[in-house]
């Protein structure tokens, strides 16, 4: 694997991993359960990455050619899912902590 080639699966792995984060985060927000917000966690994260990666790699000419199927999987979809589930459960503070301001009606 050459440098730019590394370059540009580091900048699809950072990419994908603030995509993980804002995704879950928002399910998180936006959903009642907790069962509700890991389903489409799953399942609809790992879609947005793949065709992220596809726009990425494809369109953009990103990453080249760093092994097989397995590698592709392993590096742009599952490492950065599984670290921004991480970053989003662990780093940041719970839904239900976050105290948002009261709002105001001006008229």
């Amino acid at each position: 694997m050459s440098l730019l080639t590394g370059i540009g699966v580091a900048v699809i792995v950072a990419i994908h991993t603030v995509v993980a984060v804002v995704l879950t985060r928002f399910f998180r927000l936006q959903l009642d359960t907790n069962w509700g917000a890991a389903a489409y966690t799953l399942v609809l994260v790992p879609i947005a990455l793949i065709v992220s990666a596809t726009v990425l790699s494809g369109v953009l000419g990103l990453g080249g050619n760093v092994g097989g199927r397995d590698v592709v999987l392993l590096l742009v979809i599952a490492l950065p899912l599984s670290l921004g589930i991480t970053i989003d459960y662990f780093w940041m503070p719970a839904p239900e902590e976050i105290e948002l301001p009261a709002e105001t009606t001006e008229q």
